[in-house]
């Protein structure tokens, strides 16, 4: 791990610690389904092209009703539905996590897996869900890559990739692994709050004088 790559964590810390923006969606339901991993699973899902808020509340809602795979899988379509309406996609989402239930509860006897690869196999999960899995359900290091770490990623020069999972990889190789636990988190709660997709807030950002985009966009301005 380069100097930069660390001085870039702990000036995002410091920044979150200043202006102390609300905790992702995947963040809360740890805390409060205390690190359960199938409830981190099927929020992690849910939580696809959806505001944080509108996931808390639906992963509230659905396991309030359906404490366990067992119970999920038994499930009406119809009532899973209404139940996370208004998560986007709510009743192509319904039927995946009702199929990730049962495949949990027959094949894996209710343990949501522990493995990259056999997460992968499940219906509607990707590496980034299944990373969630891995760093939020199990406290276990890997690199959840949604669109907030691959933006940041390459704004600040930490990586040049074109997709999530050369972004992954390239953060892999660059990123000590005592931080892999907490990277997803801390990049999303600062590319909510001030390297914003649109009109990122750099003149009030702490990492200017290392960030490729403020330099392609700013300095040669003047």
């Amino acid at each position: 791990m380069n100097k930069n790559s660390e001085m870039i964590i702990e000036r995002i810390k410091l920044m979150l610690e200043l202006r102390k923006p609300k905790d992702t969606a995947l963040s809360e339901i740890k805390k409060q389904e205390n690190w359960e991993p199938f409830k981190v699973l099927i929020g992690t899902i849910l939580s696809h092209r959806t505001k944080d808020e509108v996931t808390s509340l639906a992963v509230e809602r659905l396991f309030k009703k359906y404490r366990n795979p067992k119970e999920l899988s038994k499930a009406k379509a119809d009532e899973v539905a209404q139940i996370i309406k208004p998560v986007g996609f709510y009743n192509q989402k319904t039927k995946s996590i009702i199929k990730i239930a049962k495949i949990i509860n027959e094949k894996y006897n209710g343990k949501v897996p522990r493995s990259l690869d056999e997460l992968l196999t499940l219906p509607s999960v990707g590496r980034k869900t299944a990373n969630c899995v891995l760093v939020y359900g199990y406290n276990e290091p890997a690199i959840p890559v949604d669109t907030h770490v691959h933006r940041i990623s390459n704004r600040l020069g930490l990586v040049k990739t074109k997709d999530p999972y050369e972004t992954e990889r390239e953060l892999a190789k660059k990123l000590d692994k005592k931080y892999w636990i907490e990277i997803n988190e801390l990049f999303v709660r600062f590319g909510k709050s001030i390297c914003k997709p649109l009109k990122p807030s750099c003149q009030i950002c702490l990492l200017k004088e290392l960030c490729d985009y403020y330099k392609a966009n700013y300095i040669k301005e003047r």
